[in-house]
């Protein structure tokens, strides 16, 4: 191990020591030991209490943003000053999200009789800060991780939360288990479902689909560049999942909130939709299959660009041996991304729908609804990005120089 891995590790376990400790500090207010004084309840009363989502989801809307915004969307390929910029929008954005749901979170624990010391404004004004702060210190967290740890910390913070209840989901099944609630064939199915699943994910997160490119020989000043052959690798599944997974709900359900504020929550027919649209319905699942293909397309469409694709290679004297360059390029390039996002989107789809089928069938177990395919895709993607960059730090001499 070099001296630069074990330093990063360092960062990346002293700052999920951070992330872990700032879990079991309780809203300042809040008497959570005198309530239940359970770590899950802990956990959810702490100054972290929102964990990312303020924030992903900030990110989420910008990202949809700049699809539909051409201007956005050339600003972020501008280079480090453009995302910069957008990194600025995106922490502007996460703040007004932070506040308003940290506001709503506060005013709710009032209500909860015995929970707060002293409920009223001051309470709420003080636990609004907390959270609002415990927000932008796992964003600071995260970007630590990233810089100067090993992996990406969005997705390791995110992956510990999911890890650290494992234990947790373990005990309450055997506990189940024991007082003849379920079955140990179920339980075996459920071990040998997710093995099956995790390989999955390996495969399919892994796999690649290469374009030759050929790069003409060019002159740069006074040398000359000699011709090189090299390879354009499109991921099976470039959308990734927190993206399509956190958008398909919304196609949905904001219409049916708008439906709601007008025709009024009891109306009939806003009460249907509501029950027809709860995890596990056939018709939710309808929907937020096609929502996350489309998706799944949609967002491809925007990390893989074609024709941005093809102006960069016409750019660099770069083609693709036996399709001419500019407009063909650019058909060949959408053709072959289309091919694999079928792909992508099909595997995507099936991982949203794994708590929905339990959900719908009964053999769930305790953890089916929050152990799901969108945690085995986080955590297995982070695990591999690891992987990736303890590999090339171990192979890498002081001053980025490949041993």
């Amino acid at each position: 191990m070099t001296i630069e891995l074990a330093r990063r590790i360092a960062i990346t376990i002293g700052a999920l020591l951070v992330f872990r400790l700032g879990t079991q500090i309780p809203i300042p207010g809040v008497d959570v030991f005198d309530v239940s004084p359970t770590l899950d309840l802990v956990s959810r009363l702490s100054i972290f209490a929102l964990g990312l989502i303020p924030y992903l989801t900030a990110a989420i809307l910008i990202r949809l943003l700049s699809v539909v915004w051409r201007r956005l969307n050339s600003l972020e390929r501008s280079g480090e000053r453009g995302r910069r910029k957008i990194a600025r929008a995106t922490l502007g954005l996460t703040l007004g999200l932070t506040a308003f749901q940290a506001y709503g979170f506060a005013s709710a624990l009032t209500s909860i009789p015995g929970l707060v010391r002293n409920p009223g404004g001051w309470f709420v004004m003080t636990a609004s800060a907390s959270l609002v702060g415990g927000v932008f210190v796992l964003v600071w967290l995260s970007e630590q991780i990233t810089r100067h740890g090993i992996g990406n910390g969005l997705a390791l913070i995110l992956s510990a939360g999911f890890l650290v209840a494992i234990p947790q989901n373990i005990a309450g099944i055997m506990d189940a288990f024991r007082q003849g609630m379920i079955s140990g064939s179920l339980v075996l199915g459920h071990a040998v479902f997710w093995v099956a699943a995790v390989v999955v994910i390996v495969l399919v997160e892994g796999a690649r689909r290469n374009i030759q490119v050929r790069f003409a020989a060019r002159n740069v000043g006074s040398r000359q560049l000699p011709g090189r052959d090299a390879t354009l690798s499109i991921k099976l599944n470039s959308a990734g999942f927190l993206l399509p997974a956190t958008v398909a709900p919304w196609i949905f359900f904001l219409p049916l909130a708008f439906a709601g504020f007008v025709l009024g929550s009891d109306h009939p027919l806003v009460a249907a939709a509501y029950q027809h649209l709860q995890l596990g319905q056939p018709l939710h699942m309808i929907l937020v299959s096609i929502a996350v293909f489309a998706l799944a397309f949609i967002y491809t469409a925007y990390v893989v660009d074609p024709e941005y694709t093809a102006k960069s290679l016409a750019q660099r004297d770069g083609i693709i041996p036996g399709v001419a360059p500019g407009e063909e390029t650019a058909a060949h390039l959408d053709r072959v991304v289309s091919l694999t996002t079928v792909v992508g989107a099909v595997y995507l789809t099936a991982l949203q729908l794994i708590p929905e089928v339990f959900e719908l069938y009964g053999i769930g177990l305790p953890y089916s609804m929050v152990v799901n395919g969108g945690a085995a895709v986080v955590v297995v993607c982070t695990a591999l990005d690891i992987k990736t960059q303890v590999r090339d730090v171990s192979l890498t001499n002081p001053g980025g120089v490949r041993r």
